[in-house]
């Protein structure tokens, strides 16, 4: 996997914040003046049904939006992660929300994190924030931008009738970045 490409799925269902997570990667990318797409996906209905976006992050020009291989993941529940674990490329990450799945990826060519990112985000006040919990596990482990970007992207991405959900949306990143 090069350093400086970062092809990646976050797949769930809709309201879960995917493409919000998506976005905040995509303006992380921005904001660090690199090669960005950000491709949103929805199911036949969007709250409830599947939802995924793919984010690519790159130093080249980047040849297609769409994601048939990825390098990371960030899976939201089991139907997700039964159609997307095949696809990560060996070597790449997938990062679980365990709340929401029943088994852990079977792989054992590829960086697999189970978090209970939903059950950690409802104790720790942030319902809602379980795709910024992954986002900053996700974070953690391949550091596709400088910290302070991260941080500068949350407050790009939630819109200003939202100002209230920046302070939140931080502890969120913090909480994955510790778990």
């Amino acid at each position: 996997m090069s350093n400086n490409e970062m092809r990646l799925i976050l797949a769930g269902f809709g309201g879960q914040g995917l493409l919000f997570g998506g976005k905040v990667i995509a303006y992380a990318g921005l904001i660090e003046d690199r090669e960005v797409s950000w491709l949103p996906s929805y199911g036949p209905e969007m709250r409830g049904g599947t939802a995924n976006c793919s984010v690519t992050l790159s130093d080249e020009p980047i040849g297609s939006p769409l994601i048939t291989d990825p390098t990371a993941l960030i899976i939201m529940n089991q139907p997700s992660l039964d159609k997307f674990e095949d696809t990560v490329v060996p070597g790449g990450i997938i990062i679980v929300d365990s709340a929401l799945t029943n088994t852990p990826p079977s792989r054992t060519d590829v960086s697999s994190f189970t978090i209970p990112a939903t059950t950690s985000a409802e104790e720790a006040g942030l319902k809602g924030l379980a795709n910024i919990v992954c986002v900053g596990k996700l974070w953690n482990e391949l550091h596709f931008c400088e910290r302070e970007t991260l941080d500068a992207a949350i407050r790009k991405a939630v819109p200003a009738r939202k100002a209230d959900m920046v302070d939140k949306n931080l502890a969120a990143l913090e909480l994955g970045i510790s778990l």
